[in-house]
């Protein structure tokens, strides 16, 4: 926004230098980016901000310099020779839609000798870079700089019936703007008209026909208030953008539009002409005035210094703004109408700041009063659990709580699904009752983008109704792992991962978290291959599900590679009571290790063998690993080989090889009698 100095200096007495005066302005913000000397006078290249239209004329500038050097702004008569004829029976106004033009005002001068401006104006249009065309015209603009407030004018004669409406476009209406350029206009877009046509877009752009020429003798002057949102909605889909438009579609002041046609009627009248008696003036619904509330403790606590009251007065005083005290230092403050950005107290606190000098803000930093967060242990499980599988090679994903219906009953989970009132599309209409289809999509569309293999988990929540008006919302672990899988080491190539992959991730989640070792039990179930599930329980309470993905369910994803799943009720496994973390002191003693390996029937479970394991009660035997086993046609028909390595520790002493040998014969003997073994 250019502003002129010498323009400046007819609404506030200014005695600064320039280059002091854009200091001034810089420190109440607004930015000058440029001084530039034009013949006589000096221009600012303003920055302005869409929420302060206020600034986009001389008089919102001058009246920010006026509050902050403390100087009062002028004001100026605008006299008018009146013709003994009533606007009202020159011209017919009516307002169709006052949603769209809150306000409209209009003057007829007649006897008006268009021809070119004085000097003095076309000066101070060049000097904020407009081009000057004629007198009516360039009056229009110079009130327009002058106060902020868009005003137009049309030939009388030109307007049909001498009548003007403000209305919507009709269908198929057009218009060839002052630029010459032809128009089709919508049906949502505002227009004034004459009796029959449109003669010009609302905010935006005059027509040809009814714009002012030289032959042009009595000018009606519009000035009016145009709704902000239909003004740029036209503005950008007519692809036009004129100083009018600029500034209301950022909400100019209603009540400036009276102030402006009565400028431009007396400027009208100082080359010739008349002005009709009496301003017409259309305001169906006044606009309401704004009130905030503003305390000086508020004040004082954003800025972080005491403020005296009368500087407060003063200042929003100075700018419009009409405060009444509601008690001792708390104020009922009237915003005005050109502030469109002043809608909270924090935004009355800023105005105080400006004008107050940030530079004046002492720097201190704000005390904190610290305190801790009170404990979730469930929170803190989740992590703990997503941790464990970060170790293992698993990327957590979070996928999307909506599912497709017909997709849902694929996977049969037994759970009624919740339907969405309002879903985004047909295909995601429902909420999910179980985490791995989400995660059966994550493996295709990465297998899709060449990966070599998916290892990735989820936690989050699943919905379905229980009872007939009851839902519920639980909280669930989905895993899946399928295709190649890196070695533990670099040196160590990729291989197919496979069902231990899974379920030791498993075991290791639930030992981490402080849970006595998962037992499982066979299961069959619609999300795997028969004989391929296994039921998941922790203290013998089931939690969840594992095993292989069904074929029929892969093959309608196009999933083609096996893939090993797993879901656990969290809300189920969280509420059970972890056992208590013991801490004991560091062997001082070595420990001794011996292997076992024998044969028993392909019937008997590893569960088996660990279940009858763990029943032994032999002396120093510290814990027991099965790290090995081997099914093959070297070993007899039927015949399974499991490895098992025992160790052994005493707590006070060093163990002899004597009483190692007896208590791996006392194991021999017991794994004997009842598991049958044989040994290799």
């Amino acid at each position: 926004m250019k502003i002129s100095y010498s323009w400046l200096k007819e609404f506030v007495n200014l005695n600064l230098p320039p280059e002091e005066l854009a200091g001034c302005l810089n420190q109440i913000g607004l930015m000058v980016e440029s001084v530039t000397p034009v013949g006589e006078d000096t221009v600012f290249e303003i920055e302005t901000y869409a929420n302060r239209p206020d600034t986009l004329g001389h008089l919102g500038v001058a009246r920010e310099i006026a509050t902050l050097l403390e100087l009062s702004l002028k004001t100026r008569n605008w006299p008018l020779k009146e013709l003994p004829q009533a606007t009202s029976g020159l011209v017919d106004i009516n307002i169709l839609d006052p949603q769209l033009c809150p306000r409209y005002c209009g003057l007829v001068v007649k006897g008006v000798r268009v021809g070119p401006s004085p000097d003095w104006l076309k000066k101070k249009l060049e000097a904020v870079g407009l081009r000057p065309i004629n007198n009516v015209v360039d009056v229009s603009n110079f009130v327009c700089f002058s106060l902020g407030q868009p005003i137009h004018t049309f030939d009388l004669k030109k307007l049909r019936g001498g009548k003007i409406k403000i209305r919507k476009a009709r269908k198929g209406e057009t218009i060839r703007t002052l630029e010459g350029q032809p128009v089709e206009l919508d049906q949502e877009m505002l227009v004034i008209a004459d009796e029959t046509t449109p003669v010009a877009i609302a905010g935006v752009i005059g027509g040809e026909e009814s714009g002012i020429t030289e032959s042009t003798t009595d000018v009606f002057i519009e000035s009016a208030n145009f709704n902000p949102v239909s003004i740029r909605l036209t503005a950008k889909k007519l692809g036009i953008s004129t100083d009018a438009s600029y500034r209301f579609e950022r909400g100019a002041d209603p009540n400036a539009a009276p102030a402006a046609a009565v400028m431009a009627a007396s400027l009208l009248c100082e080359f010739g002409g008349r002005v009709s008696r009496g301003l017409l003036d259309l305001y169906p619904v006044p606009r309401k005035p704004r009130t905030v509330t503003l305390r000086l403790r508020r004040v004082n606590e954003l800025l972080g210094l005491e403020i005296e009251p009368e500087f407060v007065v003063k200042t929003l005083s100075s700018l419009g703004l009409k405060l009444r005290e509601q008690s001792p230092r708390v104020w009922t403050a009237e915003i005005p109408t050109f502030r469109v950005d002043l809608e909270r107290e924090a935004d009355l606190v800023e105005e105080v700041a400006r004008f107050y000098g940030y530079d004046r803000i002492p720097s201190a930093v704000t005390p904190v009063k610290s305190f801790e967060l009170p404990a979730d242990r469930r929170r803190d499980r989740v992590w703990r659990l997503k941790e464990v599988l970060f170790h293992h090679g698993f990327d957590e994903v979070i996928n999307f709580s909506f599912a497709d219906p017909e997709k849902e009953l694929l996977w049969q989970t037994g759970c009624r699904p919740i339907k969405l009132k309002n879903p985004i599309s047909a295909k995601l209409s429902s909420l999910r009752t179980s985490l791995l289809p989400g995660l059966v999509e994550n493996a295709v569309w990465n297998f899709n983008r060449e990966a070599e293999g998916v290892h990735i988990f989820e936690v989050g929540n699943i919905y379905y109704w229980e009872g007939e008006e009851t839902h519920r919302e639980n909280l669930n672990l989905g895993i899946l792992t399928t295709g190649l899988r890196s070695g533990r080491t670099w040196r160590e190539a990729e291989k197919e991962t496979d069902f231990y992959v899974l379920k030791g991730a498993l075991e290791d989640v639930c030992n981490y978290l402080g849970y006595d070792q998962l037992s499982f039990e066979p299961v069959e179930h619609p999300f795997f291959e028969p004989g391929q599930a296994l039921k998941i329980l922790v203290k013998k309470e089931p939690v969840g599900l594992l095993g292989l993905l069904n074929s029929n369910l892969a093959r309608n994803y196009d999933l083609e590679r096996p893939a090993y799943c797993a879901e656990i009720d969290l809300n189920e496994l969280l509420r059970k009571q972890p056992r208590a973390f013991r801490f004991q002191p560091v062997p001082r003693f070595p420990g001794v290790s011996r292997d076992l390996s024998f044969l028993v029937e392909d019937s008997l479970t590893y569960q088996q063998i660990q279940e009858q394991l763990q029943k032994l009660n032999i002396p120093y035997l510290e814990n027991f690993l099965i790290y090995d086993r081997f099914q093959g046609k070297n070993l007899p028909p039927g015949k399974v080989s499991f490895s098992v390595r025992f160790n052994f520790r005493h707590s006070a002493r060093t163990l002899q090889t004597e009483e190692v040998d007896r208590a791996m014969q006392e194991i021999t003997s017991q794994l004997k009698s009842t598991l049958k073994i044989q040994l290799r």
